[in-house]
């Protein structure tokens, strides 16, 4: 079964760190994007594959909202 997964990439001075915010604890890091990206989806289906069908369910329905906003400093 296929599931769609949030996934959240902040780069820093060592490279690529990426979480899913739905899935507490499933995080990685890697060199580059592509690195990252491979990473993360490995983790996500080592986590998912350790928990039972119906809290899979649960986990992965929780509502992910993204946005930017502006703000005035000083």
């Amino acid at each position: 079964m296929s599931y769609k997964i949030n996934v959240v990439i902040e780069k820093d001075e060592y490279g690529y760190y990426a979480y899913c915010p739905e899935l507490s604890g499933c995080q990685t890091q890697g060199d580059s994007i592509e690195e990252v990206l491979i990473n993360i989806k490995e983790a996500v289906e080592l986590y998912l594959e350790t928990l039972p069908k119906d809290e899979i369910m649960v986990s992965l329905s929780k509502e992910i909202l993204t946005t930017s906003l502006e703000v005035q400093v000083g």
